[in-house]
């Protein structure tokens, strides 16, 4: 019989080996009391299975809200629970459904995360996951070995049509890899899809005539469920080798809906996701995000970078990139995509840490926020990162580099 394990993170003030029991019953065959037709056999037959408590430190907060029992007699441990395939089958929501559904809100846990879902073939029987990831994304970007450098057009929302084709023409003539429109930028009533897609294939194109290679831009066709086919349609018959959306607005299924019609690189961007993952006493690790978001069909996922403006902490932020790099049901290759207060000063230390080069990187005020200009901010990025897979220190390429330079004085100096 085909299993899924769900791994949780749990505080209660109950014997937790009861609070694991109330959890697996509750996403099963069971309820708050024994009910008619529950018979052995049933239950032999559909009743999740705790196989595995192992306690772990608490976390020192307060339980959330309606928790049952004495705080004080709290402990914290990490819960393994088998679900038979067969109660759900190879389906994403319904997947979603039995390993979180109502657990999120039982009064006998104070705390409960999702931490990590083991799946099994059959998943990989029903989504086919990734159609480019890093192969196919280099190949379409021109590159061979990477990593990828990319941006977002900022300022994020508010450009005219003429400002951004001028924005990206100075980007593709610096040598970007990579452009992106920001999360906030959909099809707003001041720049609609249409038109962006106009003005940046035509800029594109005119740059690829000049430099014999086109920059890779992922527009936003975050949309209702029903758009996102057009959206894509629209950016393909222009020319465009890359499609965004945003995981957690549009849902997973969404997510798979538009996979299942992409002929193009899908860049599944995470916002939200501090909404279900900030606080460790509650929602869903990364690690459950970035399996489904792979195996839904994200070519590229963005993990935080180092140093970043976020929350996550850079051994978060390394662990989510790990993450991103090992295989899936046997493959489901992704990009994991570096963001969040990216500079210029931050290449030595993220190749050290991470050793890879099959990253995309992305500095939005790390390179519009030079003082001489984006171009000049891509220039400092591609210098810095040469540096670093060359083990050249920052500060001797900088001397060479005036923009690399000047990107040092502004960002802080290497690090």
């Amino acid at each position: 019989m085909s299993v899924v394990t769900a791994v949780y993170e749990i505080e209660t003030a109950l014997e937790p080996e009861r609070a694991a029991a109330v959890m697996a019953g509750e996403q099963s065959s069971g309820t708050f009391v024994s009910v008619a037709r529950e018979t052995d056999e049933l239950k032999r037959r559909f009743a999740a299975r705790v196989t595995d408590i192992t306690e772990v430190p608490l976390s020192g907060q307060s339980p959330l809200p309606g928790a049952s029992g004495d705080w004080a007699q709290a402990r914290r441990v990490r819960v393994s629970i088998e679900f038979p395939l067969h109660n759900f089958g190879p389906s994403v929501p319904n997947l979603l459904a039995a390993v979180a559904g109502n657990l999120f809100e039982i009064r006998d846990v104070g705390a409960l995360r999702l931490m990590d879902l083991d799946l099994p073939t059959e998943f990989a029987e029903a989504y086919p996951g990734p159609q480019f990831g890093w192969d196919g994304t280099a190949d379409l970007v021109g590159r061979t070995s990477g990593p990828l450098l990319g941006t977002i057009v900022k300022p994020s929302i508010g450009l005219t049509a003429e400002q951004l084709g001028e924005l990206v023409t100075e980007l593709a003539d610096a040598g970007i890899d990579f452009i992106k429109d920001d999360e906030l930028q959909g099809s707003s009533p001041t720049l609609p899809l249409p038109v962006r897609v106009e003005v940046v294939m035509d800029a594109l194109h005119r740059a690829a005539d000049r430099n014999g290679r086109m920059p890779m831009y992922a527009f936003n066709i975050t949309d209702d469920i029903d758009r996102l086919g057009p959206n894509h349609d629209l950016v393909r018959a222009a020319g465009g080798t890359c499609v965004m959306v945003c995981v957690n607005t549009v849902g997973l299924a969404g997510l798979q809906y538009l996979r299942a019609r992409s002929e193009l690189p899908i860049h599944g961007h995470r916002t939200m996701f501090g909404a279900c993952s900030r606080s460790p006493q509650l929602g869903i690790d990364f690690q459950v995000f970035q399996k489904l978001s792979r195996l839904l069909g994200s070519d590229h996922v963005h993990t935080n970078g180092l140093s970043n403006k976020f929350y996550e902490t850079d051994e978060q932020v390394l662990a989510a990139i790990a993450a991103v790099r090992t295989p899936l049901l046997g493959g489901y290759d992704a990009i994991p995509v570096l963001s969040s207060g990216q500079t210029a000063a931050l290449a030595s230390r993220t190749y050290q840490q991470v050793a890879s080069e099959r990253l995309l990187v992305l500095a939005g005020g790390g390179i519009h926020g030079h003082p001489d200009g984006s171009a000049a901010g891509v220039r400092a990025m591609r210098e810095a990162w040469s540096a670093a897979l060359a083990g050249v220190e920052l500060a001797e390429r900088a001397r060479e580099v005036p923009e690399l330079a000047t990107a040092l004085d502004t960002f802080g100096p290497p690090r």
